[in-house]
């Protein structure tokens, strides 16, 4: 099948070439022509401008796109669509909030273009082990695109999850449990790490990875990190967001949902960008004047 593909990052070229490892044709862009080249060497068709990205499609076309949620997303796409046609499809399998989908859904129907958000998972892992997708859309624009879906999946590994935005919602909150997931694994190594033993958490990682009930590809990855660094010595403690957390959140205050761990997770990652907070200095001095406890000064 004929794909074009926009942003090739680290998931983004890694997706193109497995695609051209299946046997499809992908006209591949990014912003800079050494990003392109790159693509061509994997035997990607390059093109250095969107309107010849869609130059190099025959009609019906369908477009990828990998790049930021937000802002970008909607950039590409107002400079995409002048270049596409009714029947085209593009394809949104960044990041982006299920309802800016549901609303893009909605406008590119207007145009009689299809839309599809596709959730993606996998990470840098992806190429070799192929991508979890998680797709919103109508049936008969998957059905379309399911050579592509096939390729870039495991085995079981994509699926319709209903109409445009269902992807991404899904994405959302999948993401929303990993926080939760990253965050328990945290706290248990913190506190063997702490304990009265001298502990090998590397091969405490290990071991827990062989039919143990927490055994995951998080853990497996865990074993990964302490192997090649025990102390995480080379790490600083600064845990940055990209945002599916934050919308997991907003959407269960929606429904009523209580989620408090995937909440509090979010916010030990706000509490790691701060070392020395103002509020933890404000629970010091009040510590000190309601008690006379000793402080810690500079």
């Amino acid at each position: 099948m004929q794909l074009g593909f926009v942003g090739l990052g680290k998931m983004g070229m890694n997706m193109v070439e497995r695609l051209i490892k299946g046997g499809h044709e992908v006209v591949a862009y990014a912003r800079t022509a050494e990003t392109v080249a790159r693509a061509e060497a994997l035997g990607a068709k390059g093109a250095n401008s969107l309107a010849r990205l869609a130059g190099g499609l025959t009609a019906p076309r369908a477009v990828w796109l990998m790049v930021p949620a937000g802002d970008t997303t909607t950039q590409v796409l107002d400079e995409l669509l002048p270049h596409l046609s009714p029947g085209d499809i593009v394809i949104d399998g960044g990041n982006s909030y299920y309802k800016d989908s549901v609303r893009r859904g909605e406008q590119l129907k207007a145009r009689g273009i299809g839309f599809m958000d596709c959730g993606t998972s996998g990470g840098v892992w992806g190429l070799k082990n192929g991508y979890c997708l998680m797709i919103g859309g109508e049936r008969e624009l998957f059905a379309r695109l399911e050579p592509v879906y096939r390729t870039l999946a495991p085995p079981d590994g994509y699926g319709l999850m209903g109409s445009a935005g269902s992807g991404h919602l899904v994405k959302m909150v999948h993401n929303g449990i990993e926080y939760g997931m990253m965050q328990a694994l945290a706290e248990g190594f913190d506190i063997l790490k702490a304990s009265p033993y001298k502990l090998d958490l590397h091969k405490i990682s290990h071991l827990w990875n062989q039919g143990s009930v927490v055994r995951s590809w998080l853990l497996e990855l865990a074993e990964q990190a302490l192997r090649d660094d025990p102390g995480l010595d080379k790490l600083q403690g600064y845990v940055q967001d990209s945002g599916e957390g934050r919308w997991t959140i907003l959407e269960a205050m929606e429904r009523d949902v209580p989620a408090p761990v995937i909440t509090l997770s979010l916010f030990e990652r706000f509490h790691s960008r701060r070392p020395d907070s103002f509020a933890a200095k404000l629970l010091a001095a009040l510590r000190n004047q309601f008690g006379g406890h000793a402080v810690k000064t500079r």
